[in-house]
């Protein structure tokens, strides 16, 4: 019990209204939607902040379904994938937060495309966003691979990642965007 109040109080100081630890589903994103929505309108949000912070909600929960290294099966063919979100308000910015493991022979690859993005200035962002629209998917995506390009879109700062080392076959991705 101690710990769980603990780990409560931590969250509550980081900002964090909603916070999700394990297996994440489609299923799940639907029935956490409204509340998001409500909370923050409750909070006196604009109607396109709670769009935006509920897209980038909606996109971290699809990385983790669709790419975590942790992964659950049903009978019926529908997936989950293990990870955590973190949606809150802290510094005057919404922010969410995410996090699964990731065979970490794709880590190289996934920082060099994330530090693209991170570096690139709205207006080249948009720009390059238009073009990936316009092309294949890359290999291995299970998507039209704009995920990440959406949610820098919506950011009103650079994305924040980082990867940590967990054995040798899995890294821990982190993801992080301010709205």
């Amino acid at each position: 019990m101690d710990k769980l109040y603990t780990l409560m109080t931590d969250l509550n100081q980081q900002g964090s209204f909603i916070t999700i630890c394990g297996p994440i589903s489609f299923d799940l994103i639907i029935g956490i939607s409204s509340t998001i929505k409500q909370k923050m309108k409750l909070e006196m949000a604009r109607s396109s902040t709670v769009l935006k912070v509920f897209s980038v909600f909606v996109e971290n929960a699809e990385n983790i379904i669709r790419y975590s290294a942790h992964r659950f099966s049903d009978d019926d063919g529908g997936e989950m994938g293990q990870g955590i979100i973190m949606i809150g308000f802290n510094d005057g910015n919404y922010f969410i937060s995410s996090g699964n493991l990731i065979d970490s022979s794709k880590v190289e690859k996934l920082s060099k495309k994330l530090s693209n993005i991170q570096n690139l200035s709205k207006p080249e962002l948009k720009e390059y966003y238009r073009k990936k629209r316009k092309q294949a998917p890359d290999e291995g995506s299970k998507g039209a691979s704009l995920g990440f390009l959406e949610i820098a879109k919506k950011a009103c700062k650079p994305i924040d990642f980082s990867f940590k080392k967990v054995d040798d076959k899995y890294s821990f991705f982190f993801l992080r965007t301010a709205i």
